[in-house]
């Protein structure tokens, strides 16, 4: 019976012992989340509206027949790039080289008659000086030489025409671009002015901008614009803001504001465009990165970090800028926030302050390039 009760004793001093020492081995709470951190900045920021808008080629021309006649030959085909003064198409020059031999037949009579008339005038002067004709006669003959001269002249004017006509039979491109689209074919009789290319020219470009009515009052005629197309990734493309339509677009109900482009060969138009006009600057705005400000059921907010716990603040933000954000509300300058786990955090909760990681040190750099140890992980 004592053997039994001292084992019994023995089993539960086991278990007693146990139990504290698993008790001191279970965690008092969470630990520490581990963050990096930065300072709120004080700093210019541009403030801008931002839009998504579409460029268009400002020299987009139909190319359209001048002259009358039958397609004998296409030069050019869709998408194809062409000088200005290419031959594009040709057209039968048989009609207009027929007209202008009649025009130059007509130059070359009234010419002939216009001598002899002239020569006709100078013995009828010489007949007048000597009383033998009237000077009614020779005022019939200056006019008729006056006549010809003017017939000369139309005849002239209309041979002209009609070598204009003869080199509108080859179809030339008015400028550099690309062949947008072939319209007619070989072997078509087009009428005057019946379209025949449409030509795209990516030399000038502009872009339209749709704003809301409410931004009207903010926009106005020469504000920079900061363009980033798709064509060109990570390209700022500088522009400015030409013209505001007067009415608003019927379809969105939006303003249109016309910006004029520096174009280059890259841009097509058409393309689209994220657009900022800057419509002010300020000089002292807060601003911290964007990966700072977390959404939570308060809405906005940043954890600033004092004493090795993170505080919530909510915040009210503005303009966002190269990856940073401004902090209307709720953020002084200097303090000291979280970046990196930012979204992994609480309100009170512990923080473990890491430095973020630098890039590894190239082949042959100094020792002083290379990333230190964290202070937490030298502590270690």
């Amino acid at each position: 019976m004592t053997l039994r009760f001292l084992a019994a004793l023995a089993c539960a001093g086991l278990i007693t012992a146990c139990s504290q020492k698993a008790e001191e081995k279970k965690p008092a709470g969470p630990p520490p989340a581990q963050i990096t951190v930065t300072q709120a900045k004080a700093m210019p920021l541009e403030v801008v509206e931002r839009t998504l808008g579409t460029l268009e080629a400002i020299n987009d021309p139909k190319i359209a027949a001048e002259v009358a006649g039958r397609i004998t030959r296409i030069a050019v085909r869709a998408g194809e790039v062409v000088k200005k003064g290419q031959l594009l198409a040709e057209l039968d020059p048989a009609d207009a080289s027929q007209q202008l031999r009649t025009d130059q037949g007509e130059i070359a009579r009234t010419e002939a008659l216009l001598a002899q008339q002239e020569r006709l005038l100078v013995r009828q002067r010489e007949l007048v000086q000597k009383s033998f004709i009237s000077k009614n006669a020779l005022d019939d003959a200056t006019a008729q030489r006056d006549a010809l001269r003017g017939q000369l002249d139309a005849a002239r004017g209309k041979a002209g025409i009609s070598g204009n006509n003869l080199k509108k039979t080859r179809v030339i491109a008015p400028l550099d671009g690309i062949v947008e689209e072939q319209i007619a074919s070989a072997g078509d009789y087009v009428k005057l002015g019946d379209p025949l290319f449409r030509l795209v020219s990516n030399a000038v470009l502009r872009a339209h901008l749709p704003f809301p009515e409410s931004a009207a009052q903010r926009l106005q005629r020469g504000q920079p614009v900061k363009l980033i197309s798709p064509l060109l990734p990570g390209k700022l493309i500088n522009g400015e803001v030409e013209d505001i339509r007067p009415t608003l677009t019927e379809t969105s109900r939006t303003i249109d504001v016309i910006a004029r482009v520096e174009s280059t060969p890259e841009l097509r138009g058409g393309g689209s465009v994220d657009a900022a006009v800057v419509i002010g600057q300020k000089n002292q705005a807060i601003l911290v990165p964007e990966q700072s400000v977390v959404l939570r059921p308060a809405g906005k907010v940043v954890y600033a970090i004092n004493d090795g716990k993170a505080q919530q603040r909510v915040v009210e933000t503005g303009t966002k800028q190269a990856g940073m954000i401004e902090i209307i509300k709720g953020i002084q300058a200097g303090e000291t926030v979280a970046l990196d786990g930012a979204g992994f955090l609480t309100n009170g909760a512990a923080v473990n302050i890491q430095e973020r990681a630098k890039p590894v040190a190239a082949a042959g750099s100094s020792p002083a390039e290379k990333p230190q140890t964290p202070p937490a992980e030298a502590a270690k």
